[in-house]
């Protein structure tokens, strides 16, 4: 099996689980099953969506190749036929949601790199792509999105393509470079979920005095 064969399947997977993580924010909003389909596939082609009309580097993946969408949609109805009798935890969301956005990560970035060789351009559509989708559902099913919480979310993406990038430059393989990247980046994010990490807060009401203070 050649490289473009793995990032292609491995880009097809990526569609799937965040196609779960979309039906299954939906589930938990109790939508029906056209909302479930609309959100699954908002969070499965968003931030490719977004990178690829950024970037300007021809049509859309999934316009170019509707294979995507078709995954996108059947995994969304595969969500909600299997698991809407159940209820759907807020633990696989988020793990689906961390497999999704470690892979899409690392798609990104590669992609990035086939119409640009600044670092700075490829390490943000990376991180877009992996994180835009998941922002889109959280808008859309009235949730404040994860990359704007105190959870670890998109620092995880951005080591995950950061790591590609300094890989690239020290001329390791495609496939090597992505391996790392999806796994530096799923580390990083599951062990945020598990030990419940999180970055500093900023507060700045901490420093304003309260007016009877300041009278």
């Amino acid at each position: 099996m050649d490289s473009s064969t793995i990032i292609y399947s491995l880009d097809l997977f990526g569609v799937a689980v965040f196609a779960v993580s979309g039906a299954l924010a939906a589930g938990r909003k109790r939508m029906d099953i056209f909302g479930v389909v609309v959100l699954g596939i908002v969070t499965a082609l968003g931030g490719g969506t977004i990178r690829d009309t950024l970037l300007d580097s021809g049509p859309v993946f999934w316009i170019h190749d509707p294979a995507y969408l078709l995954v996108a949609v059947a995994f969304s109805l595969l969500t909600f036929f299997t698991v809407r009798m159940l209820t759907a935890h807020r633990l696989a969301l988020l793990v689906s949601d961390a497999f999704g956005l470690a892979i899409f990560t690392a798609i990104g970035t590669a992609i990035a790199f086939r119409t640009t060789d600044s670092f700075g351009v490829v390490v943000v559509m990376g991180v877009m792509t992996g994180t835009a989708g998941g922002m889109l559902r959280d808008v859309l099913s009235a949730e404040v999105p994860l990359v704007l919480q105190r959870e670890i979310y998109a620092t995880a993406s951005l080591c995950g393509s950061c790591i590609y990038v300094a890989l690239k430059h020290l001329g390791f393989s495609g496939i090597a470079c992505m391996a790392t990247a999806v796994a530096v980046t799923l580390a990083i994010r599951l062990a945020a979920i598990y030990w419940s990490l999180s970055l500093p807060v900023f507060d700045s009401e901490k420093n304003i005095p309260d007016k009877e203070e300041a009278e």
